[in-house]
């Protein structure tokens, strides 16, 4: 292959990456057609591309935008899944996939320049996502005011309740003690 081919499809790499620095990396060649066009659109659908590449070819265009991690997961055929809202809801849908069809190998990733194993993105898949993060964080961050709040009123409240009760028992006529 000549180097001004090499250079047009490193360009086209680095291009249809962007700036995406999460990078999954799978095997798809054991799939049939049907099995690999099936998951090609359900991963689309969920705005996940899955782009074949070769192996000197994406070492060189990704490590030229410092996407370092994936160089010990690129062997074989390799297809590079990248996409979706973060690293952790692209974990889960290639782990879930990688359940359902057997062939689909997962090999690895790279956050950045931070290797991943295929081990590390089984945990990360079961690890909760962004969004999840977030409201766990909120819930935190309430927490003490909604405790607070709870402890100042409880006493108020049975205070109120006891004062009720003396003026009901007044109004009855019965002598307050």
């Amino acid at each position: 292959m000549s180097k001004v081919v090499k250079k047009m499809m490193m360009d086209d790499l680095r291009q249809t990456v962007g700036d995406c620095r999460e990078m999954l990396v799978v095997d798809v060649s054991k799939l049939d057609g049907v099995a690999s066009n099936k998951w090609r659109v359900a991963l689309s659908q969920k705005r996940i591309h899955a782009v074949g590449v070769k192996n000197a070819v994406a070492r060189k265009a990704l490590g030229d935008i410092g996407l370092t991690g994936l160089g010990k997961v690129l062997a074989g055929p390799s297809t590079l899944v990248f996409g979706s809202e973060d690293i952790v809801a692209l974990s889960r849908e290639i782990a879930d996939w990688a359940q359902k069809e057997k062939k689909l190998e997962i090999r690895g990733g790279a956050i950045g320049e931070t290797p991943l194993s295929a081990a590390d993105v089984e945990t990360l898949s079961k690890s909760p996502g962004r969004k999840e993060l977030l409201g766990q964080l909120a819930g935190l961050i309430l927490s003490p005011g909604a405790q607070l709040a709870a402890a100042l009123l409880g006493p108020g409240g049975k205070l109120a309740g006891c004062a009720k009760s003396i003026a009901d028992k007044t109004e009855g006529g019965e002598p307050a003690a």
